[in-house]
């Protein structure tokens, strides 16, 4: 097992991308943050902390409920509130990118809705695509064997880190 992020370097990563977020989508009025469930959900809610500070819109976080070894059910956890997603900008975040599947199934509650735009967030992308899905920020790129496994760790709603594992 090998670190390939610390926390600190975590957090550097995903606040660098709160900026190019506000940068691609400078002018609208909300963003919402879609948290593919559990790992994605605590990116998304700390890249929410980072954009409140620099974002003069509404954010909101909503989370994709997707079961990562069938993902053809994918499907937004119902809120208290309902989500308006037409003429919103949707940023559906992950953990780790690895073939692009859960990804590509994760976008397939949105279509159903007319979203002024669609982008896609991971903290960590592997180059091993299958489907052509490729995130449009990305905190860091990584180039590893098929082998190889790549987990973001977290602690109670915090990330402590990314290591590279030997499947």
């Amino acid at each position: 097992m090998v670190t390939i992020m610390t926390r600190e370097t975590a957090l550097r990563k995903i606040q660098r991308i709160a900026y190019e977020i506000v940068e691609r989508n400078f002018g609208e009025k909300e963003i919402i943050l879609a948290g593919i469930q559990d790992n994605g959900v605590i990116i998304a809610n700390i890249l929410a902390g980072f954009l409140k500070a620099i974002f003069n819109g509404e954010i909101r976080i909503i989370q994709i409920a997707i079961n990562k070894k069938n993902p053809v059910e994918a499907s937004i956890v119902t809120e208290k509130t309902p989500v308006v997603f037409d003429e919103k900008v949707v940023i559906v975040v992950d953990d780790v990118s690895n073939s692009g599947r859960t990804m590509l199934y994760a976008l397939r509650p949105f279509l159903s809705y007319y979203p002024s735009a669609v982008q896609t967030m991971v903290l960590v992308e592997r180059s091993h695509k299958r489907f052509p899905v490729s995130p449009d920020f990305t905190g860091l790129s990584v180039a590893t064997a098929l082998s190889e496994k790549i987990v973001v760790e977290t602690e109670n709603g915090e990330i402590t880190g990314a290591v590279l594992e030997e499947n």
